[in-house]
């Protein structure tokens, strides 16, 4: 006895692979969607309340006015190369207010967890919890670098220079790289901790001390041997260290060394490599924080 088939059956004889092309197609269009409402809805926001990115913008300004002025008489070769204390400082700054911002990523999740609109996220049918994190890091990014274009224009007037559409363009992916990881560490604390209070204490414990330990203010060599141990391990020294490298150097390459550590020196490319490491290892260790319910 002869068997036929339809058209549909015929097709996927033919394309047996079809159907999972179209599954995963649906799911990155469902991610995208899920992303931008929830990108959408902090933006709408901060329509609202404005006042975070007058504050955002004012701030690091201030920064870099205040401790402009504060070594407007150093001697030009004290931070070595003959460079002024304004082109040193402009990239603790960038790198400074960016991870700032990043680390209060948090802060909107945990208010929207204790105001229980987080657990109607949370059972709602997602494609993936991690549109949360996507959301919260495009939000923090966009913020972030409207911050760095005002620190960038701000430290040109005060002798810093300005980089090349090359050299903004990889101070761009280092805020980026340096802002995804933060960002999805705050999140992670914000599942973890169990209020907005103590969100807010851990943030103020080592939101300074962060910086005070990186090379953001100082070099490496004017610090204590102790306290050099602690800059070279921390994030934003590898943050910082590349950026100071392009506003100090014209020309420069993956291969340019770029941080002179008590170990090791690192090369550009390996900072940007341990930088997406530092966020793989992040972004890893929170995703079984998305799984979870609040009461």
């Amino acid at each position: 006895m002869t068997q036929t088939i339809n058209s549909k059956q015929f097709a996927a004889i033919l394309a047996p692979n079809s159907n999972s092309i179209a599954v995963e197609s649906n799911v990155f269009a469902d991610f995208f969607q899920e992303t931008f409402a929830l990108t959408k809805r902090l933006f709408i926001q901060l329509q609202r309340r404005p006042s975070s990115l007058v504050a955002g913008v004012i701030q690091p300004f201030m920064w870099l006015i205040l401790f402009g002025a504060l070594f407007y008489n150093a001697p030009q070769s004290l931070f070595g190369n003959d460079f002024s204390y304004g082109q040193f400082l402009a990239p603790g700054i960038i790198v400074f207010t960016a991870f700032s911002g990043a680390l209060n990523a948090g802060l909107p999740i945990m208010f929207d967890r204790e105001f229980g609109f987080l657990n109607r996220l949370l059972v709602a049918p997602l494609t993936t919890r991690f549109s949360i994190v996507a959301a919260s890091t495009i939000y923090i990014i966009s913020l972030s670098l409207i911050q760095t274009a005002v620190i960038i224009i701000a430290s040109a007037f005060i002798g810093a220079g300005l980089p090349s559409f090359v050299s903004l363009s990889a101070i761009a992916l280092i805020v980026f790289l340096i802002v995804l990881g933060v960002t999805g560490l705050s999140l992670g604390l914000a599942f973890a901790l169990p209020g907005h209070i103590e969100l807010l204490a851990v943030i103020f414990v080592i939101n300074l001390p962060l910086l005070f330990a990186s090379t953001a203010l100082a070099p490496m060599s004017f610090m204590a041997n102790w306290l050099k141990i602690i800059a070279s391990l921390n994030p934003l020294t590898y943050a910082i260290e590349p950026i100071r490298y392009i506003y100090q150097n014209v020309d420069w390459s993956l291969n340019s060394i770029v941080i002179n550590t008590p170990w090791i020196d690192f090369n550009f490319g390996l900072v940007l490599l341990l930088l997406c490491i530092f966020d793989s290892l992040i972004l890893l260790a929170i995703k079984p924080l998305l799984s979870r319910r609040f009461a």
